[in-house]
């Protein structure tokens, strides 16, 4: 596999595009956390008990890794930031493309 360094509004643009939020709530993906951190970061401005979480978006059938996506989960369940998961990677056919720092 090849990796391709993107801008973060390039990742999220394909991320939204792939579908993978919508996907996993119709069952299609299945999502894991990966990590969790809790409190969240003060710099995150988010409420009290807010959980930062990394996530894992694999395909139901293959298992392979589809995404890696951060969030803040509120204390009732919302998602924090904007709203939605913010990508970190995203596989398509044979190039894993990542955010570029």
């Amino acid at each position: 596999m090849r990796v391709v360094r993107v801008s973060a509004e390039e990742l999220r643009r394909r991320f939204n595009h792939a579908a993978c939020v919508e996907r996993a709530a119709r069952g299609e993906l299945l999502v894991r956390v990966l990590r969790e951190a809790h409190p969240s970061p003060p710099r995150a401005r988010e409420p009290r008990c807010t959980r930062s979480q990394l996530l894992g978006y694999y395909d139901r059938i293959t298992g392979q890794l589809v995404a890696l996506a951060h969030q803040y989960r509120r204390r009732d369940g919302s998602i924090g930031g904007k709203g939605r998961p913010d990508p970190k990677q995203l596989v398509e056919g044979d190039t894993i493309y990542r955010i570029w720092i």
